[in-house]
């Protein structure tokens, strides 16, 4: 299962009818790929399933939006969020992620799922630059905790500073 930790700069799409669909137990673990999230991300359905989601976590991702997606869907939210991913050979795509907490009967949180789109390329040249930024505050400082932090509050002021409240309102003022 072992995937190619280098890159190969070439950009994986898909159509804009399809749609991404996996979902997770609470710590992250696969439960359900679909087969154009199998297709995407050049893993097998064996290969996912109970594998870590981050196993498609491409390194030019700054960590602070995981933080951000995790803090929120584990307070029970819904988030939109752009993410760049690397499949198993090192392509990338990016996607429009829509993820949200499932509860059991009990009203307690059992996993999550998560819907991705093909997101508008308007969208990603705003977000890119961002992201890059982020990327930068966080491997600035030798110390991972701390440059996470460090990037987590950059996130959040460099929202502010263009003028949103959170990173969903920015993210929803992209997206149109």
């Amino acid at each position: 299962m072992a995937a190619n930790l280098s890159l190969t700069g070439k950009e994986r799409t898909f159509r804009s009818e399809e749609i991404i669909v996996s979902k997770t137990d609470r710590t992250g673990k696969i439960t359900y790929a679909n087969d154009i999230f199998i297709d995407m991300s050049g893993y097998s359905e064996d290969e996912l399933l109970g594998a870590p989601h981050s196993i498609l976590r491409h390194p030019a991702m700054p960590r602070c939006v995981f933080r951000l997606l995790w803090d929120t869907i584990q307070s029970g939210e819904e988030i939109f969020a752009y993410v760049l991913n690397r499949a198993k050979n090192g392509d990338e795509y990016w996607v429009f992620a829509h993820v949200t907490p499932n509860f059991g009967a009990d009203g307690e949180i059992v996993g999550f799922h998560s819907n991705r789109r093909v997101p508008k390329p308007s969208a990603i040249a705003t977000i890119k630059p961002l992201y890059a930024q982020l990327l930068a505050v966080e491997q600035a400082n030798p110390d991972r905790k701390a440059g996470l932090e460090q990037s987590y509050a950059a996130l959040k002021a460099e929202v502010g500073r263009l003028g949103f409240a959170s990173y969903d309102q920015l993210i929803f003022a992209i997206c149109r």
